[in-house]
């Protein structure tokens, strides 16, 4: 057993010996039992990130622990849902699904997929080439959590739900944390949606860590301040600042008190990961709590 369920430490990866840099130089760890959103623009390289942790892919340079171990000796505990679900077109829901018991034999549970199945009112008689894509997603999260993994990965499993669906599902992911004590890693665009849901964030931009930690220690780390325009912010590290007419507006991270006169507000988790992307040179903040 390990406390970590993923330990990355100068973790790159290049696509071709000339090709740009996915990702480069990320340090971070997410602790096991967390719900972790992973967030970033397009193109930031979280898809990478978690096909790397998948075991799909291999670093070009730097570490990564799974669960205490290497990606490929992980992978039987750990489920993946990739963005574009792929499936086998030509199978029913419930051959399916009893594809991931003959795959999984000592971890599938049959309840737990069936129940997702269930859930969305899909006929187990259904061709999954006759699903729409949210109704692919549900199958495919009913194979993952079937799976009763670990660690469960997922790549903006969300993006073919309504937003009742969404809901719906986001709470069984809940209780699967809560339950079996399943770390989740999921990348969303979504920002607002997961504020409610995780504990921890990856904020990835530029294929580089911007900011890793406890959701509720890195908001602390930040405030929202309102000023004169005129206003000195230094000593201050300034992550984002805007002047409008004679205000000043700026998302700060204190190195020691602010003048009585600003008025400041913790941020949300929205404020905090647009004012970071906003601003690429801002300084990263991450919570290394382990050497990898």
């Amino acid at each position: 057993m390990t406390d970590s369920a993923i330990a990355a430490s100068a973790l790159g990866k290049q696509f071709g010996r000339r090709g740009g840099w996915a990702l480069r130089d990320c340090t971070f760890r997410l602790p096991a039992g967390r719900v972790c959103a992973v967030v970033g623009p397009n193109g930031a390289g979280k898809s990478t990130l978690l096909a790397l942790a998948a075991g799909l892919l291999g670093a070009t340079e730097g570490g990564l622990a799974v669960l205490g171990t290497t990606p490929a000796e992980a992978r039987s505990r750990v489920g993946y849902v990739a963005q574009d679900k792929p499936l086998y077109p030509q199978l029913t829901i419930a051959e399916t699904l009893a594809m991931g018991a003959d795959l999984n034999p000592w971890r599938w549970d049959p309840a737990a997929a069936h129940e997702v199945v269930a859930a969305g009112d899909l006929d187990p008689k259904s061709r999954v080439r006759a699903l729409s894509g949210g109704q692919r997603t549900r199958v495919a999260l009913a194979l993952a959590l079937g799976k009763r993994p670990e660690l469960l990965l997922l790549d903006e499993p969300m993006a073919d739900l309504d937003p009742l669906a969404r809901h719906e599902l986001m709470g069984v992911l809940m209780v699967q944390a809560a339950q079996h004590g399943t770390t989740i890693a999921m990348s969303s665009h979504v920002v607002a949606e997961l504020e409610d849901s995780c504990d921890h964030l990856l904020l990835i931009g530029g294929g580089r860590v911007r900011l890793a930690g406890e959701i509720d220690d890195l908001l602390a780390a930040h405030t929202r301040v309102a000023a004169p325009a005129d206003a000195d912010l230094a000593p201050h590290t300034v992550v984002d600042s805007r002047t409008t007419g004679r205000q000043l507006s700026a998302l700060v991270r204190p190195t020691g008190p602010l003048p009585a006169d600003w008025r400041t507000a913790v941020p949300s988790l929205e404020e905090l990961v647009l004012a970071h992307l906003r601003n690429p040179e801002a300084p990263a903040l991450t919570a290394v709590e382990a050497t990898v």
